[in-house]
């Protein structure tokens, strides 16, 4: 086998490090190979070296593993930016309060997060992010996100257009809005979390084909017609391979300010079953709470705070932080 490019070793390595393979060699057991690492910062370099080794290590006929990095002259650190869509089948489950919420929640932890409103007919995010009137500028031909109070940048169109000026364009005008604000000056922002609007329309379609996200997070109520149309919503990213991150089941129990009494008007468990129907995971639920709905309205979001709602959001950020962390 000297001199070949044995596909069976090539076949051994996942595909990111694939995706940089320059070219692998089997030479009398000794197996070197050439990776591309144009844009790795060290850490990064380090990590894809040691992966590689480890693919490849005790593979049938060879004995040694020897890893060569490349790079462009000049070529800069990147760092890899996640996008995580937030979507739900049907309007009024409370996604984009969930949005905002998990993306304040991922900042309180010490990630740099940014928030694209891309529910480009019903923006809310000025509002729930507390940057009603402000204005982005552009320069070199990309938006400069809106900074918030709260950590997170933001970008929606209710930033660009008039207050309760009603956007009445096709779909192609507003894919063209929603790319303009994807691809805004991100620089300082590792995880950027989008808003999408409801159900499987044309901005969904625009932002799969233009910026796939690395992976979704699902939104619904636990009543019967919401999670029928979010298994639409998740059937979509599935056949987009887009991961789904997993469910949150969001108005799950009120308790009664006077009294005290937890009922259940949208029913309790339904997203969580379906979670476990469909194999995905169930990242938790937030209460149906009046201290939410004013908190939202004020534009200052209940993660920014303290209490049990607070909580029950940096559990789920957390959730969300460690699945981007294993990837």
């Amino acid at each position: 086998m000297s001199g070949e490019d044995p596909q069976a070793l090539k076949s051994l390595l996942p595909a990111p490090i694939a995706e940089r393979l320059s070219s692998l060699r089997l030479v009398e057991g000794r197996t070197i190979v050439v990776l591309d690492a144009s844009g790795l910062a060290v850490p990064e370099r380090e990590a894809l070296e040691a992966d590689t080794r480890a693919a490849l290590a005790g593979a049938p006929g060879v004995s040694e593993v020897h890893v060569a990095l490349t790079a462009d002259r000049g070529s800069e650190p990147v760092r890899r930016r996640r996008i995580v869509a937030v979507a739900s089948g049907k309007g009024g489950v409370g996604k984009s309060t969930v949005a905002t919420n998990l993306a304040v929640a991922l900042a309180r932890a010490g990630h740099r997060v940014g928030m694209v409103d891309a529910d480009i007919y019903g923006p809310s995010q000025s509002r729930l992010l507390g940057t009603e009137g402000l204005r982005p500028i552009a320069r070199e031909k990309k938006l400069i996100p809106v900074q918030s109070q709260w950590g997170v940048p933001v970008l929606s169109m209710a930033h660009l257009a008039e207050p309760g000026q009603a956007i009445a364009w096709r779909g192609p005008m507003a894919g063209n809005a929603l790319v303009q604000m994807l691809d805004g000056d991100w620089t300082d922002v590792d995880i950027l979390v989008v808003d999408l609007p409801p159900g499987t329309g044309d901005i969904q379609l625009t932002m799969l084909q233009k910026f796939k996200p690395d992976g979704a997070v699902i939104v619904s109520t636990p009543q019967d017609l919401a999670l029928l149309d979010a298994t639409r919503a998740i059937a979509l990213f599935d056949k987009a391979g887009v991961p789904v991150i997993g469910l949150v089941e969001n108005m799950a129990g009120y308790a009664c300010p006077h009294c005290g009494e937890v009922s259940d008007p949208f029913g309790r468990g339904g997203a969580e079953d379906a979670a476990a129907e469909m194999h995905h995971p169930f990242l938790g639920r937030i209460p149906l709470d009046i201290a939410i709905r004013r908190e939202a309205d004020a534009g200052t979001p209940t993660a920014a705070g303290e209490g049990p709602q607070a909580e029950a959001f940096a559990a789920i950020a957390g959730q969300v932080a460690a699945w981007i962390a294993a990837r």
